[in-house]
């Protein structure tokens, strides 16, 4: 079992070895300002604003991708693509301390698996590059499309005209803007995960890019087949060990899969790792060593 200088890792995140990886938990203490609803982030809480705050049948309850298959196939594709921008799209949330504390640091290479728009509001300030995960579309065998932010205004590029200078913003999971482009649904999510395993998910210059990187996993409980199997190819060639998950309580399912994929686990909420992060800590924490 290893004790690692959270300093350490704090540093690595400065100096863009350790990439930070972001899911729904991440979004855990954000708000509409309006309303002081929680913002839906997690898969349990998606279905109940995907259906007007009742749940659904316990089969369809089990993950948001087959829920939202459900609707699709019952009101359209076009249904959960409205729902989710109009969710996302919302200027009243705030911004949380896992992305103040990111937005502060502005890492040149950041993946984020939820679909709202914090981030790019963050980098607005600034050109980056954003790359959406896309699905089931025609015409192209890739699974990707790419934007280039001038500082004001998104405009489409093809990969071979990237500046992979500029800091990448990867959204896997879409986004609202510029485009409403999501992987949802089930039917999204396999097609989606088909086609990075094929390696066609993800730029060529992306692939040059994570060499040698580790990755931080912030606010991603590891316990869903779809995030996992994402996850996998995403952090695909990384060096051991392949990066560091911060989960308070693991599941033994997590402690399983981590060891498995060569992750560590830092046991520490993820509200006292940022406060660690934000007051330059020295504080050691827990983690599984998974080597």
């Amino acid at each position: 079992m290893a004790q690692p200088n959270l300093d350490k890792l704090f540093e690595d995140l400065a100096t863009g070895s350790l990439v930070p990886y972001l899911g729904p938990g991440a979004l855990a203490d954000v708000v509409d300002q309006q309303s002081g609803q929680s913002m839906p982030a997690d898969s349990d809480s998606l279905i109940l604003a995907m259906n007007g705050g009742k749940p659904m049948a316990p089969k369809l309850m089990y993950e948001f991708p087959r829920a939202a298959m459900n609707q699709e196939l019952k009101k359209g594709r076009s249904s959960v693509t409205r729902f989710l921008s109009e969710l996302y799209s919302r200027d009243s949330w705030t911004t949380g301390a896992v992305h103040a504390w990111l937005g502060a640091l502005k890492p040149d290479y950041l993946i984020d698996t939820n679909r709202d728009l914090t981030l790019q509001n963050i980098y607005s300030d600034r050109p980056h590059l954003l790359i959406q995960g896309v699905s089931r579309i025609g015409g192209t065998e890739y699974r990707f499309k790419i934007f280039n932010w001038d500082g004001e205004r998104y405009a489409e590029i093809t990969q071979e005209n990237a500046d992979p200078s500029l800091p990448i913003l990867f959204k896997p999971m879409g986004s609202p803007v510029p485009e409403a482009n999501y992987v949802a649904s089930d039917a999204d999510y396999v097609d989606y995960i088909t086609e990075l395993m094929g390696g066609f998910a993800i730029p060529s210059f992306v692939k040059k890019l994570r060499v040698g990187k580790q990755y931080l996993f912030l606010g991603l409980r590891m316990t869903r087949d779809t995030e996992r199997m994402v996850l996998s190819d995403i952090i695909y060639g990384a060096p051991s060990p392949k990066g560091y998950a911060v989960i308070a309580d693991p599941t033994e399912k997590e402690i399983k899969f981590c060891q498995r994929m060569d992750i560590e686990i830092v046991r520490m909420p993820l509200a006292d790792f940022v406060k660690a992060a934000t007051g330059s800590s020295s504080e050691t924490a827990t983690a599984d060593s998974a080597a």
